[in-house]
């Protein structure tokens, strides 16, 4: 989606983040930027607007449901995994020392 309008964050970029916006769990910066946005471009707005009812009618509506602890329990591992792999994913790119293998030697002669 797009208004067509150039602006500094692209409005592909503002929907992608739409939902850690709304549930308040991005840096103030980046939710600055995504305000400037909002103020700009009238869609991404309209968006925004539309998403914040239905979380609202949804908490209205579930909101005194508690969440069975097995479920919790769950969604809390596997959110912690896959922190442990972008963890573990950065520290290899951070140690990567040096092209791969291959890179940069001389090509082996082949007998004929």
């Amino acid at each position: 989606m797009s208004c067509g309008d150039p602006h500094d964050t692209e409005c592909g970029e503002v929907l992608d983040h739409l939902y850690e916006f709304l549930d308040n769990e991005m840096a103030e910066g980046d939710c600055a930027k995504l305000r400037v946005h909002f103020e700009e471009c009238s869609p991404c707005l309209e968006k925004y607007g539309l998403e914040q009812a239905i979380k609202a009618l949804i908490k209205r509506s579930c909101g005194c449901d508690d969440t069975p602890a097995d479920l919790r329990t769950k969604v809390l591992a596997r959110i912690d995994s896959i922190r442990a792999g972008q963890r573990s994913a950065q520290a290899a790119a951070a140690s990567a020392d040096g092209p791969p293998a291959g890179h940069g030697a001389p090509a082996a002669a082949t007998a004929e």
